[in-house]
């Protein structure tokens, strides 16, 4: 995946919810070029590696919930997936986070 030139930045909590296989996400993001034009759980992928988007959040990028099934589930805990944000200057990615287990 190669990088790209932004400044932007960003950060998220991401929680889950084993039992009901449901996923909550609360995303901050600064310096975009632009305004979001999509935004993507990927995977499964390693750290950087690409994959297909797997729960789109365009229409809730800063906080949401989906549910998930058993792989997406074994894919997160084995962290396999990253979120990536859209924008009309970068359209396969403005910034790009891989989600990792909390310590």
């Amino acid at each position: 995946m190669p990088a790209n030139d932004s400044a932007a930045s960003g950060s998220g909590n991401i929680t889950l919810d084993t039992d009901a296989k449901k996923l909550t996400w609360t995303v901050t993001s600064s310096g975009l070029s632009g305004e979001a034009t999509a935004a993507h759980f990927h995977g499964p992928a390693a750290p950087g590696e690409n994959a297909s988007p797997v729960v789109d959040i365009s229409k809730s990028i800063a906080s949401g919930s989906a549910e998930i099934t058993d792989q997406h589930l074994a894919d997160l805990q084995s962290g396999k997936w990253y979120l990536n944000i859209h924008t009309a200057k970068f359209p396969d990615g403005e910034i790009r986070g891989q989600l990792e287990k909390a310590q």
